[in-house]
């Protein structure tokens, strides 16, 4: 065995395609064509599809019975041989190079019979997607890790009543549970889109060979069920271009992105001493080296900050593929910068996420405390629909009341029947049990509201929107 940190094989060290070159490559071009340090990371699928292959081409009589053996132990001591290697101490231009030389050190020329058939387009199609295929599967873990956090906090303050917000302005009450879970039902479509991702990349194009197919009489239906994949591809000359799955992946991760930056978003808010609804623990957060009272809301921070790669790693994808022509083109050499930057960007941050929501706690206190009479009005107007006046009309009634409200200096809450009645008639000694924001919440009962009974149906819709699969 030689040391695996070794130099290339083949002529001028392109071990896979040297013998059409007089001359060596220019050390400016070695750089820029040298893909290792990026497919270094699925190693794993290369030598799992090698052997797969291996296996393919003693089925279709391409291999004997004792070169496929000797592939097929080779392979696993390439694989024992990679667990060791730095990919920056070794000068293969990629993944397959590599595993092709330490195999033929292994067994010799039955090394050199693998890649009959088999093009580096295929191949590197292959192991992308086995790769991504594994990596969107650990994602989907992450993201319903994130939505039972939220799950939890929501079951815990079922009883807590808070303000909603729109335009960031407060609006109605509405149980703290229903604003947890306002944030799980985004990640419940990030998960179908995720899905969707996956079933996309699971069809194989191995047998596609750099373009027109395989001359020999390789199973590819064999080689998905073995593989994991669900079907293979119908085009040879699509499969090796076809990076959609990758756009796909790029789009659920940007939208993750997206949706846990909105949460973020609430936190910094609602953690803020101007809100102070919620408290983050100090685990989550750090201080300021001027400041000796700060506690900041970092996690959060970051968290949202990298919504924006994200959201660029699509956009770079999408331009890349946009000017391509039928075909495999070098261009997709850099397909998995931004699909391994999204990844490695969401489980980085999507732990951190679930971690700061699930030592988060409400402050039903300061909750109450904002619970403004003026939320209300709303339900003033519908005491009114409910006393057989227009909506319309009782909308104009209540604007006026707020305002007078405002013009004495009170809330609405305070003003009398009697100035109540001042504005229409239909106001009664009862509209006084209109300014209880538990009963204004409890009100809005129907599916998908914020009545107690809807928010613990909704409860368990999402445990199980999050158990499925």
């Amino acid at each position: 065995m030689t040391d695996p940190g070794a130099t290339g094989s083949g002529t001028f060290g392109h071990g896979l395609w040297g013998g059409r070159f007089a001359e060596p490559m220019a050390s400016e071009m070695a750089r820029l064509n040298r893909s290792l340090d990026v497919d270094f990371r699925f190693w794993r699928q290369d030598v799992r599809a090698s052997r797969t292959w291996a296996r393919a081409l003693v089925r279709a009589g391409v291999l004997t019975h004792a070169d496929w053996q000797d592939i097929d132990a080779g392979l696993e001591v390439v694989a024992t041989r990679l667990e060791g290697i730095d990919p920056a101490t070794v000068e293969d231009e990629d993944i397959h190079s590599l595993v092709e030389r330490l195999l033929v050190e292994e067994v010799g020329e039955a090394g050199a019979r693998l890649h009959t058939g088999r093009s580096r387009n295929d191949q590197a199609a292959t192991d992308v997607r086995l790769w991504g295929m594994d990596a969107v599967a650990a994602l989907d873990g992450q993201v319903v890790r994130l939505g039972s956090v939220l799950v939890d906090l929501a079951a815990e303050s079922q009883e807590l009543v808070m303000p909603g917000y729109t335009h960031l302005q407060r609006a109605q009450p509405v149980r703290a549970a229903h604003w947890a879970l306002s944030h799980v039902w985004p990640l419940v479509r990030d998960r179908t889109r995720l899905r969707s991702a996956a079933d996309e990349a699971a069809v194989l194009p191995l047998g596609a060979g750099a373009i027109g197919g395989c001359p020999f009489a390789v199973d590819r239906a064999a080689m998905a069920r073995e593989l994991g994949f669900r079907s293979v591809t119908p085009n040879s000359m699509d499969a090796v271009g076809d990076r959609d799955w990758i756009v796909s992946v790029l789009f659920a991760g940007a939208m993750i992105g997206v949706h846990v930056s909105r949460l973020c978003e609430d936190l910094v808010l609602f953690a803020s001493e101007e809100f102070g609804f919620l408290k983050l623990s100090d685990g989550y957060c750090t201080g300021s080296s001027l400041m000796p009272q700060k506690k900041n809301p970092d996690v959060a921070e970051l968290a949202r900050g990298k919504s924006g790669r994200l959201v660029g790693n699509l956009v770079s994808m999408l331009i890349q593929l946009k000017g391509l022509p039928t075909g495999y083109n070098r261009d997709l050499q850099d397909d998995k910068a931004p699909l391994y930057d999204t990844v490695d960007t969401l489980e980085l941050t999507l732990p951190a996420v679930a971690g700061a929501i699930g030592g988060a706690a409400f402050r039903p206190a300061r909750m109450r405390a904002a619970l403004d009479p003026a939320l209300l009005a709303t339900d003033l107007a519908d005491y009114l629909v409910r006393k057989d006046v227009p909506f319309r009309t009782s909308h104009e009634v209540v604007g006026r009341v707020v305002r007078r409200a405002e013009a004495l200096g009170c809330s609405i809450a305070e003003l009398s029947t009697d100035v109540l009645a001042e504005e229409h008639s239909a106001f009664g000694p009862g509209v006084a049990e209109v300014f209880d924001p538990v009963r204004s919440a409890d009100a809005r009962g129907v599916s998908g509201g914020t009545g107690r009974e809807a928010v613990a149906a909704q409860l368990e819709q999402a445990r199980d929107a999050l158990g499925a699969d």
